[in-house]
């Protein structure tokens, strides 16, 4: 288990203290330091360094799981931290796994202004100013987006796990803009070797699968079970998915 917040604060007044703060030795950050999703994923990666000194580890199969925004940073983790092998990314809505240029759901406005703008560098901020010297920002003039994420994960395992509006799981999440995400992500799977979903890689196109159908053949997964705001449902399936995996 980590703690996140004994790595990084989950709020904009600890960005001068914790690893972001002694970095920056007590400082304000620039716009383009990084922020507290970076940071868990750092101190995630110092958790690995110790699990590489364990005789009774396998610390070349070594996973990193996490819901809502701890899924948010399980995806990050997994991008930036090659050594991990899989990861479950459980209902991590904009800023994780969904399209942040959907206009569906929760949006950059939410994240950047609703007390959650320490989760990401200060750039990301002004891609929602209504009003900025350079003229009005939106989050379709990102320069990347949340497939892309998905992307730099790859050739590795990635399961992409969402629950139901009906029991908890938030609508504003946008469970498919995640799936349009994974949909499209599969191309760098594809062409790195790995297997996608399965499906063509036009996220216009491809319909969502129903409840409790997953899309397991590949190193790239999807499952939406039928519970709430949890990947406790498709834990069963994340383990015998990727135990499948790994002896291949």
């Amino acid at each position: 288990m980590i703690d996140p917040s004994s790595i990084q604060a989950d709020n904009g007044a600890g960005l001068t203290r914790g690893i972001i703060g002694l970095t920056n030795h007590g400082q304000p950050r620039k716009p383009d330091d990084w922020g507290s999703l970076r940071a868990w994923a750092w101190g995630a990666a110092r958790g690995l360094d110790y699990l590489e000194t364990d005789p009774d580890v396998d610390a070349k199969h070594v996973g990193i799981e996490g819901v809502s925004r701890y899924g948010k940073a399980a995806l990050v983790t997994l991008a930036f931290e090659e050594r991990f092998y899989m990861g479950l990314i459980g209902s991590s809505g904009k800023g994780g796994a969904t399209l942040h240029r959907r206009i569906f759901g929760e949006g950059l406005e939410n994240l950047s202004n609703a007390g959650e703008y320490h989760w990401m560098a200060g750039n990301y901020i002004k891609y929602c100013a209504i009003e900025s010297k350079t003229g009005a920002w939106n989050a379709g003039m990102l320069p990347v987006d949340s497939h892309e994420l998905i992307a730099l994960c790859a050739p590795r395992l990635v399961f992409i796990s969402y629950g139901i509006p009906e029991k908890g799981d938030a609508l504003w999440l946008d469970q498919y803009g995640s799936w349009q995400a994974t949909v499209a992500a599969g191309e760098v799977f594809k062409l790195l070797g790995a297997k996608d979903l399965g499906l063509s890689n036009d996220y216009r196109k491809e319909p969502m699968p129903p409840v409790l159908t997953g899309l397991l053949d590949g190193e790239l997964a999807w499952r939406q079970h039928d519970g709430g705001h949890t990947d406790g449902p498709n834990m069963k399936y994340f383990i015998e998915w990727a135990t499948g995996k790994i002896r291949k």
